[in-house]
């Protein structure tokens, strides 16, 4: 077992989106590290949402935030109850936490979000890092669900997708909804 503060915060979030394994399993085995995990995730969505200040102004900050905060604990549920119920394997011993703290800290990335205010290649910067922190999410959850197969925990996120983001678009054309038709 890894010793609970092997690494620091930094540390963590600098292995993380280094995609080592090693750093997913210290802070999946690691409770006291929730919090830190909560604010991987918080300091990502700031990221995303200073990135688009100009289209959401400072409410839009806010919302980001939020829908980021609620939507990792919601991704976190969905994986675990996928990945324990539906696909186990007979090595999968996970609880929820474990799968929070390690998808938190695969969002290490996502502080990099904040470079797509960069004009022109903003938007590369924003691909480059969702392709990442996607990168990071299923090494996550291979590690979190104690698979031995890359291709189960890419299976597990790909199922996963599809009532997370149905729930996500549902939250977010509630919150925000489009321009009401004149008639």
């Amino acid at each position: 077992m890894i010793p609970r503060s092997s690494h620091g915060f930094v540390d963590r979030m600098i292995g993380a989106s280094r995609l080592d394994t090693n750093i997913f399993e210290e802070v999946e085995e690691d409770r006291s590290a929730t919090r830190q995990a909560l604010s991987v995730v918080l300091l990502g969505s700031l990221s995303g949402g200073i990135a688009s200040l100009d289209e959401n102004g400072l409410g839009g900050l806010l919302v980001i935030s939020a829908i980021g905060v609620s939507g990792w604990a919601l991704w976190a549920w969905i994986l675990y109850l996928i990945g324990t119920r539906l696909l186990p394997t007979r090595e999968t011993h996970a609880d929820w936490g474990q799968l929070a703290r390690s998808l938190g800290f695969a969002q290490s990335p996502s502080i990099l979000n904040v470079l797509g205010v960069l004009p022109v290649i903003g938007w590369m910067i924003s691909l480059a890092v969702l392709i990442w922190t996607l990168m990071a999410m299923v090494i996550a959850v291979r590690q979190a669900l104690d698979y031995n197969s890359t291709g189960r925990a890419i299976g597990v996120v790909l199922l996963g997708f599809i009532p997370y983001a149905i729930t996500v678009i549902i939250i977010v054309s509630l919150l925000f909804p489009g321009p009401a038709s004149s008639g």
